[in-house]
């Protein structure tokens, strides 16, 4: 399980922060636990009204999640799950997932929360979502990742200001 050697975080106060979170419709039960994950995370961090956007698929994250980091927001979450099948579609949108919003936190400077599970099988996204019974909360973990590095950004920023 990739869990093992999670840092142990305590939650900041990042009410000042602009969040948004930019999530995959593809299953639904997976996608419904990201989206919870992400808001209780945001809600542990002090964040009251996230933007949530809805896209249709995994690939279609990095475009939305660079409008969104355009108009400003200090973090962008982006939650999606791939799942292998028998082609090779699998490599191509986990790839162009991954490349994609590498590039909108490097373009942007903006903290961008890598939610998007690339697993195996259904079992193993479901073990990530952070349903009952789930091992691990990746879109908690993805929000939380986003917020720090947005409030480490930030300090940069007014180091460099003052």
């Amino acid at each position: 399980m990739s869990g093992a050697g999670a840092p142990d975080t305590k939650p900041l106060d990042c009410h000042d922060l602009r969040v948004a979170v930019v999530a995959a419709s593809w299953h639904t039960q997976v996608m419904d636990g990201l989206i919870d994950g992400a808001l209780r995370a945001c809600k542990d961090y002090r964040v009251d009204a996230p933007t949530i956007v809805r896209v249709p698929g995994t690939f279609e994250l990095p475009v939305v999640a660079s409008a969104l980091a355009g108009q400003g927001y200090d973090a962008v979450v982006a939650l999606g799950v791939v799942i292998r099948g028998g082609t090779p579609h699998f490599d191509y949108v986990c790839n162009a997932a991954t490349d994609g919003l590498t590039r909108v936190a490097l373009d942007h400077t903006t903290a961008v929360g890598f939610g998007v599970l690339t697993c195996d099988n259904d079992e193993q996204a479901l073990d990530r979502a952070g349903l009952e019974g789930s091992r691990e909360d990746k879109g908690y973990e993805a929000t939380s990742a986003a917020l720090a590095t947005a409030q480490t950004i930030k300090t940069i920023k007014r180091g460099y200001e003052a």
